[in-house]
């Protein structure tokens, strides 16, 4: 599926599974992209479908169709309703199933982190997209940050030489979450890190660093090996605000308050991400790219973009410079054209906005996805090796070929030329 584009859609039906924290909010941005149409929407507490329903049509949209009050709800709407694409935004151990069948169904699926959560999971969503010639990929935001595209598309046109290393994140502190009975449904998130040592979000800092290296596209990625610190944060901070009646005081944490992915690739280069989202820090995604002629720095609260640059012939003083007029040189054409619209209709400061705009752009166009299943399935398989190297001591294991040898071809990613949406 390189290289295949979107079936060519004028309106793109969407349907929702999922309508928790992040599918209840998700839904806005979806019917607020020009060519979208919510036609289905789907949660295990039918409540839940009910009342994006409602908001739905009272926000002036067609209602959709509801499903919901059991576990093949989910089923129920992709046999009932013709859908272009399905988000799906369940808890992670679910992603698996639903994005399978979703393509089963005749959709494309745009899937929140990760796809699926085991290595074998991962290579049958690649065999299953190859089968029914649907589009699978990995809803990663991260990949549209406005930083992020500038970073990348500097990193293209040479500005830091030959690229050596970089380095992404998801360092948040998520204590407060991972303790809300409320906000993570029967705490399935919490349960998590009684379960496994691994680092659950290494996409969030791994797929921004890929598309600055051409991960899949010129490139690839040999090996991994991770390491974890010890898991404390969690039951410190349980010992310390929870009252003795908590549900949590059964939970033995075994996660690693920092989980550290070492990658290598085919071209010698190195990526290091981080997961820390258990101990007291301010949010950062690390966000950095070094070549042999300078390096970038995200999150540093330098200059107005909140990143800093050293490159070379432009700095020589041994002192960091602000990233903004870079920023402005290479500023990604959908910041450009979309960046307003993405902060007022889409969270996490605009892109949520930006990706779905530009997915509905890409199926209503019938263009290549900027993020196809290659990717997705590279940079989720992460998740479960990082726990297979941490089990191991830290061992340095071989990394899955995807393409299964096409990496080697070079070829447009997120890093698209400009197109129009259309009326």
């Amino acid at each position: 599926m390189i290289g295949v584009p979107f079936a060519q859609r004028d309106t793109v039906r969407i349907g929702l599974i999922g309508l928790g924290q992040r599918g209840g909010t998700m839904w806005q941005g979806w019917a607020a992209v020009p060519g979208a149409r919510i036609d289905a929407v789907c949660d295990i507490r039918a409540d839940r479908a009910t009342k994006v329903a409602d908001q739905l049509e009272d926000d002036g949209h067609d209602r959709p169709r509801e499903f919901g009050g059991s576990e093949g709800s989910f089923q129920d709407m992709l046999d009932e309703v013709k859908l272009d694409l399905v988000y799906i935004a369940t808890p992670w151990e679910f992603h698996y199933a639903h994005g399978k069948a979703a393509l089963e169904a005749g959709a494309n699926a745009a899937v929140e982190l990760p796809i699926a959560t085991e290595l074998d999971e991962i290579w049958d969503l690649v065999g299953t997209v190859e089968k029914t010639r649907n589009h699978l990929f990995l809803s990663e935001n991260c990949c549209y940050g406005r930083n992020e595209l500038a970073m990348m598309r500097a990193a293209h046109a040479g500005v830091f030489g030959d690229l050596s290393d970089g380095a992404g994140g998801y360092c948040h502190d998520l204590r407060p979450l991972l303790f809300d009975e409320d906000y993570y449904t029967d705490h399935w998130r919490r349960t998590w890190h009684t379960k496994h040592n691994r680092s659950f979000y290494a996409m969030h800092g791994l797929g921004p660093v890929a598309n600055a290296m051409d991960i899949n596209r010129g490139d690839r990625i040999t090996t991994i090996s991770a390491q974890a610190s010890a898991a404390r944060g969690l039951a410190d901070y349980r010992k310390r605000f929870m009252p003795a009646d908590h549900p949590s005081w059964n939970d033995t944490y075994v996660t690693g308050d920092l989980v550290t992915c070492l990658h290598e690739t085919e071209k010698g280069r190195s990526i290091r991400t981080e997961l820390n989202t258990t101990t007291a820090r301010p949010y950062s995604r690390i966000n950095s790219i070094q070549g042999t002629r300078g390096l970038f720095e995200d999150y540093v609260g330098t200059g107005d973009s909140g990143a800093r640059i050293y490159v070379e012939p432009d700095h020589g003083d041994d002192a960091w410079h602000s990233f903004d007029p870079f920023l402005e040189e290479f500023d990604h054409w959908l910041w450009k054209e979309v960046g307003d619209d993405a902060e007022a209709n889409g969270g996490h400061g605009g892109i949520d906005y930006l990706l779905q705009w530009r997915t509905v752009q890409s199926i209503r166009l019938g263009l290549v996805p900027d993020i196809d299943v290659y990717d997705s399935a590279t940079w989720c398989a992460a998740v479960p090796m990082s726990e297979m190297s941490i089990e191991q001591g830290g061992a340095t294991l071989e990394y899955p070929d995807f393409t299964r040898g096409r990496w080697s071809e070079l070829r447009q990613g997120i890093d698209s030329k400009q197109k129009e949406m259309p009326k």
